[in-house]
């Protein structure tokens, strides 16, 4: 599937009754396909769509060569497919039969290709090395800032310039008496904020994190015991050497849960976890001088650990994409797709997660599974969560973003038929509910929202090391203690946002590279990210979002 010769248009599958313009497309404009003309009636935006026929009210709409809406408006040819004339529409699905087969691609270049990595006591290999503080319920959020503002700068891992300066140059402007519009007009010069690497005192130790969050107690039994799991995963994590946790005392979320659900991911758990609870300590003091001294004694044991090789299957890629756009579809994420095939076809692993933005390609994934109590359990967690969400009065059709629909994203199944992409073609070999740990090699469909930062902090906690995160409008999400890559799915956005996006996708739109000659080149980068030798913007800019999913419904 690449763009037409023509880098005009793109019907994307043979089956398909709609076009995507690849390029702003003038009313008038005369283009030809399958020895068809077609003028355009109206102006078309780039990443939007437009009829290759007229389309009548009721008409189905297929893309991707799935159902993704009906006619709601009578359309002319090469019309502007839009909100007002197009409704979510897709078609049902059940068990079917098992369709595994797949074109396993080439993997010869990449036999002898290894990254450094942390290796643990597990088997596991971690592409960081990272110190956890945590609290159990967010009364202990406050302490926990105490902690990072006691330890972050002095060991080493502050930023050698922050905005803090360009307050200072305003301050030095208002004070010789310069007016708000002199103000408003001045050049205050960008300060791109840098790794201070060089006056680390624990140098194989990549950061001291802080996870603060607000659940733990006043909500449900069932959100405290997933909290306690998320945060067991990103203990016993391969890009985690220990953890502090502190507890108040009298939270759902105890002591003793977190313990459980450590032992389930690692029953043989062996880092450095220390837990302190406030109710036992007594005063602040007493608790802030024990967290110190303690983390400070686990900070001298991770840092003896150093990078070694590791083979590529000992990666666990998590498949992402946030302020998609109608490209995403066509470029970053099928590219990441097949960067996935290669880690699968080598033994590693990927996550696909965000199960809102899965409706409409629910037939295909559930016979992927390799056999049928995982289609059944898919297929299960999908219906589950579409009518939780509908007894809420918000389905899976409410998922697009304005964002999305402004960008040609217009209906939750378009949206969704091109975030599967990301999957690639491999068999599903596991299907896990949120926040359960991924133990299989190969493709796991993880239960998720499709909220970005919920679904990276959710694929984190099941297990990857490595995340790529694909965004047509460009999103900053990052995490504390895994690499997150950002795709542009379009060569604009990479030149816009060059201070967040870490690779361009956007050769494919142009037509100067194809989607597999760009997810070997994923690949190669992934490598570097792995062993330390690149660093992805979000880990720059300490992007360290975390936001727990409060199993209620979010999309």
């Amino acid at each position: 599937m690449d763009p037409n010769t023509n880098h005009l248009f793109l019907q994307i599958n043979p089956t398909d009754n709609v076009l995507v313009a690849l390029q702003d497309l003038a009313a008038g404009t005369v283009l030809t396909h399958n020895n068809t003309q077609i003028t355009i009636a109206e102006t078309i935006k780039a990443k939007h769509k437009f009829t290759m026929a007229a389309m009548e009210v009721g008409q189905k709409v297929y893309m991707y060569g799935v159902l993704v809406g009906k006619i709601t408006q009578p359309i002319v040819k090469g019309g502007l497919i839009s909100v007002a004339n197009l409704a979510h529409a897709s078609a049902d699905f059940s068990l079917g039969q098992r369709k595994t087969n797949w074109h396993t691609p080439d993997v010869s270049h990449w036999e002898n290709i290894t990254f450094n990595g942390y290796h643990r006591s597990d088997g596991s290999v971690g592409t960081a090395n990272y110190w956890l503080v945590i609290p159990l319920v967010f009364c202990e959020n406050r302490n926990v800032d105490v902690l990072k503002q006691a330890l972050v700068d002095k060991l080493g891992y502050g930023k050698a310039a922050t905005y803090q300066n360009k307050t200072q140059s305003l301050i030095d402007l208002y004070a010789t008496g310069k007016n708000i519009e002199e103000i408003l007009n001045a050049d205050i010069q960008t300060i791109t904020p840098e790794f201070t690497e060089q006056t680390r005192l624990f140098h194989n130790v990549d950061g001291v994190k802080f996870l603060t969050h607000d659940l733990g107690c006043g909500g449900t039994r069932a959100d405290a015991r997933g909290l306690c799991g998320l945060l067991a995963g990103y203990i016993t994590h391969p890009n985690v050497a220990g953890a502090t946790v502190l507890s108040l005392g009298c939270q759902n979320a105890q002591a003793s849960i977190l313990e459980e659900e450590i032992a389930k991911r690692d029953p043989n758990f062996s880092k450095t976890l220390i837990i302190l609870e406030q109710q036992k300590e007594g005063t602040e003091e007493t608790l802030m001088n024990n967290a110190l001294k303690r983390t400070f004694a686990g900070l001298i044991e991770a840092n003896k650990l150093e990078r070694k090789p590791a083979p590529l299957s000992k990666l666990c890629i998590g498949l992402e994409c946030g302020g998609s756009d109608g490209f995403s579809g066509i470029s970053a994420n099928p590219a990441i797709g097949y960067t996935s095939d290669l880690l699968v076809a080598q033994g590693g692993s990927v996550i696909l997660a965000e199960f809102p933005e899965l409706c409409g390609v629910e037939q295909e994934l559930a016979d992927r599974c390799v056999d049928e109590d995982n289609a059944n359990r898919f297929i299960d967690l999908m219906k589950s969560y579409n009518a939780k969400a509908e007894a809420l009065g918000s389905g899976f059709y409410a998922n697009p973003s304005p964002g999305n629909i402004k960008d040609g994203l217009i209906t939750d199944a378009i949206k969704s038929a091109g975030a599967a992409k990301k999957g690639g073609t491999s068999p599903v070999t596991s299907v896990l509910d949120y926040p359960e740990k991924v133990n299989t090699p190969g493709l796991t469909l993880l239960c998720t929202p499709g909220s970005d930062v919920e679904c990276t902090t959710a694929m984190v906690g099941s297990g990857a090391n490595i995340v790529l995160f694909t965004t047509g409008l460009g999103t900053p999400t990052g995490n504390p203690i895994c690499p997150v890559v950002k795709l542009s799915t379009g060569s604009v956005l990479y030149k816009k946002m060059p201070d967040i996006i870490d690779f361009n996708c956007g050769t494919i739109i142009e037509g100067s590279e194809t989607i597999e000659q760009v997810g070997e080149r994923i690949l190669e980068y992934v490598v570097k990210v792995a062993s330390g030798l690149e660093k992805p913007k979000a880990t720059v800019l300490d992007q360290d979002d975390f936001i727990p999913w409060k199993r209620g419904i979010s999309l």
